[in-house]
């Protein structure tokens, strides 16, 4: 299926859906249970149930930790490219 950006959807790759970041751009998501952190693009609105801040890939899960559980508590930053700033 094709993302909102036009481009077909890859549960591998490091991309994410949120309802209100501009897409494309980029966001910090953290795991708070064990602190792991990644950079995700954002290419997609969503998430596609409405107790999740966003929706990940599988990727982005395993990489944070919690693709077992398939949810997680988390902090999303918006990254500013270039700029080596992040906005919470």
């Amino acid at each position: 299926r094709k993302t909102s950006s036009g481009e077909r959807y890859d549960m591998n790759m490091m991309t994410a859906a949120h309802k209100t970041l501009p897409i494309p751009s980029y966001a910090k998501v953290t795991n708070l249970a064990n602190g792991k952190s990644v950079v995700v693009r954002i290419n997609d609105r969503g998430p596609f149930h409405s107790s999740r801040v966003m929706d990940l890939s599988k990727a982005e899960a395993g990489k944070l930790g919690f693709i077992n559980q398939g949810t997680a508590n988390v902090r999303v930053e918006q990254v500013l490219p270039g700029s080596g700033e992040t906005l919470a």
